[in-house]
C-alpha cells in the first residue's frame, strides 16, 4: 500500500474516528468556545461542514479513480458551508451522528478499495489532502497523538523540499506572504519554536504547575533569525531535520495523561501542528 493511501485511511480511522469522542471529553463551555472560534454556533454545524466536504471530495476522487468525467466547480466556500449546515438542520441528533459515522466508515472503506496506483494522481491527492488531512488541522479541537506525530513525520518532513522544489517565481510569491526576508530565516524560526515547545513540555513534566516564560514574539523571532544568520544553508537545513526528528522522538514518549494536560496540549497544537499552516 502506498504511503499516501495508508495515511488518508489512517486519518479517517484514527484521527476522524476519535474526533467526536475527543470533543465530548472537553468541558461543555470550553468545547463550545473552541467551536465558536472556528465560526460555527454548534459542534453539530461544524460536523455538517466536515461531512459535506467528505462527500463532495469523495465524489470527485472516485470519478478520478474510475477515469470518469466530473463537474469542475468554482466553489463559493461560504455558500457551500452554509448549505451544508442547512442540509442537516432538521435532522434529529442521533440520526445525524449515526449518519456522520456511516459516511466516515464508508469513506475509509472506499479509500481502502481503490487501486494503489491512482493515489499518485496529483488532483486526487489534492482533494484528499484538502478534505481529510488539512481539514483535520484546520478544525483541530483537541490535539491527538496521531495528528501531532503524523504532522511532524510527514508534513514537516517535506517542508524544506516542498519549498526548494518550487519554481523561482512561486518561491518569490510564497515568500512575500511570510514576513521573513529569506526561507532560511523561516527555517530558523521554526527550529527555535520547536525547541521552545519541547522546553516548556519538559518543564511541565517535571513540575505540573510549571509556567512558560512570557515571550515578546517579535523579539524572539528576531533573535532566532540572528542566531542562525551566519549558518550555511545546508548546515541550517540539516539542523532543521535534526531538531524535527528529536522533537518527534520526544513527543512519541509522551503518555496519554500528558496529552490531557492543558499546557502540553496547547503547545502540541500550536507549535507542532498549527504552525505549519501559518507558513
Amino acid at each position: 500500500m502506498s504511503i499516501f493511501k495508508q495515511r488518508v485511511i489512517d486519518y479517517m480511522e484514527k484521527e476522524w474516528g476519535t474526533y467526536v469522542a475527543r470533543f465530548n471529553g472537553l468541558p461543555e463551555k470550553e468545547g463550545l468556545k473552541r467551536v465558536n472560534a472556528m465560526g460555527y454556533p454548534s459542534f453539530r454545524d461544524l460536523l455538517a461542514h466536515i461531512l459535506e466536504w467528505w462527500e463532495e471530495g469523495m465524489t470527485i476522487v472516485l470519478a478520478i479513480a474510475e477515469e470518469r468525467e466530473y463537474e469542475r466547480k468554482k466553489y463559493d466556500f461560504d455558500e457551500f458551508n452554509a448549505g451544508a449546515v442547512a442540509k442537516y438542520k432538521n435532522w434529529e441528533g442521533e440520526r445525524f451522528m449515526a449518519h456522520f459515522e456511516e459516511v466516515r466508515l464508508k469513506t475509509a472503506a472506499g479509500l481502502r478499495s481503490m487501486n494503489d496506483a491512482v493515489f499518485g494522481n496529483p488532483r486526487l491527492q489534492a482533494w484528499l489532502h484538502g478534505v481529510i488531512i488539512h481539514h483535520a488541522r484546520e478544525h483541530m479541537l483537541v490535539p491527538s497523538r496521531f495528528l501531532v506525530e503524523d504532522t511532524m513525520e510527514h508534513e514537516w518532513a517535506g517542508y524544506i523540499s516542498g519549498f526548494t522544489s518550487m519554481p523561482p517565481e512561486k518561491q518569490a510569491g510564497w515568500m512575500k506572504r511570510q514576513g521573513f526576508a529569506r526561507f532560511e530565516d523561516i527555517a530558523a524560526h521554526i527550529i527555535g519554536w520547536w525547541e521552545e515547545g519541547v522546553r516548556v513540555i519538559e518543564g511541565v513534566l517535571q513540575n505540573p504547575s510549571f509556567e512558560a516564560r512570557e515571550l515578546d514574539v517579535d523579539q524572539f523571532n528576531a533573535e532566532l533569525v540572528e542566531k542562525y544568520s551566519l549558518w550555511k544553508t545546508d548546515d541550517l537545513f540539516a539542523e532543521f531535520e535534526k531538531v524535527r526528528k528529536g522533537s518527534l522522538e520526544f513527543i512519541r514518549k509522551l503518555s496519554d495523561a500528558d496529552y490531557r494536560h492543558p499546557v502540553i496540549a496547547d503547545w502540541l497544537a500550536a507549535d507542532f501542528i498549527a504552525h505549519i499552516d501559518e507558513h
